[in-house]
């Protein structure tokens, strides 16, 4: 499946889910530990690329390749069902100009997404979510004969949609997959030669452990 139909399958879920909200979320009750309000979670994540885009004035496409790499999130729930979750992960891309290697960069994608979860006090827990992503690219790594490479911060909307399965009232297993819409400016041989509103827009796929206090 192409990464535009994974991100249409993945807005379309995430539409008809939020539609389907009830009204009013129920509270956690009196008192501050009334119930976990916290719950963390380490993924392996697959970061998976659009790349898309061209070499101004010239007929070249630009690309930027996969990743695979670790995770941790940090999620809290301020009703049973409403939730925030932050993601923090770093991960390495090589960028193209048609066949020729630009050079490496990091991102650094905070995300941070407003979620509501159906059934928080079942075994299976889904969830969707929306929010912002503000990526940072840093270390950036020229090839040879490019004297430079600088890739621009961006900033996009996210999309989400998940499930936790609890093995107990703390410990669970969790899979999830986000959307990122992101486009950032490539400037590399000085400014010479310049790849705008490149769309890295990638889909994020992860699986890992869950754990809640």
């Amino acid at each position: 499946m192409k990464i535009t139909s994974k991100i249409l399958l993945l807005a379309g879920v995430a539409g008809m889910a939020i539609a389907s909200l009830p009204a009013q979320a129920k509270d956690l009750g009196e008192g501050y530990f009334a119930k976990e309000r916290f719950q963390v979670r380490l993924r392996g994540i697959g970061v998976f690329a659009d790349g898309s885009g061209h070499v101004d004035n010239t007929t070249l496409a630009t690309d930027a390749d996969n990743a695979f790499v670790p995770e941790v999130d940090v999620t809290y729930f301020f009703t049973e069902h409403v939730a925030a979750e932050l993601i923090a992960a770093t991960s390495k891309h090589s960028v193209n100009a048609g066949t020729t290697d630009l050079g490496d960069a990091w991102i650094l994608p905070p995300t941070l997404t407003l979620q509501y979860h159906f059934t928080p006090d079942n075994k299976f827990s889904p969830y969707v979510g929306a929010g912002l992503n503000y990526s940072i690219f840093y270390g950036e790594d020229t090839a040879t004969g490019i004297n430079d490479l600088d890739v621009g911060n961006g900033v996009g909307f996210a999309l989400q949609a998940g499930f936790d399965y609890w093995i107990n009232d703390n410990w669970g297993v969790n899979f999830d997959a986000k959307y990122i819409d992101l486009d950032v400016d490539v400037g590399v041989n000085s400014g010479a030669l310049n790849a705008h509103n490149v769309d890295i827009d990638p889909v994020i796929i992860g699986a890992g452990i869950s754990y809640r206090f």
